[in-house]
């Protein structure tokens, strides 16, 4: 997923959760804090997305042999 993309995604769902809220609720400050609740899910879940999408990058990257899945014993002269 694009970051563009997420990022319509997410101001569409947001709008979406801001209206409904304010429409079952009569409040404006439950449908902000509905809001606010909703953009910190999506975030995380954008997060986890994105930290899993590089750890299997990686992963797939080590068992193809292309990257060497042993860090070096030394480094620079400095024995680790």
């Amino acid at each position: 997923m694009y970051f563009g993309q997420f990022l319509v995604g997410m101001s569409a769902t947001t709008t979406f959760v801001a209206v409904w809220a304010y429409m079952a609720t009569g409040s404006f400050w439950k449908a902000l804090g509905w809001t606010i609740a909703v953009l910190v899910v999506l975030q995380v879940g954008y997060f986890a997305l994105v930290m899993r999408l590089i750890y299997s990058r990686a992963r797939k990257a080590v068992s193809d042999g292309e990257v060497d899945g042993v860090p070096p014993l030394h480094r620079d002269g400095v024995s680790l």
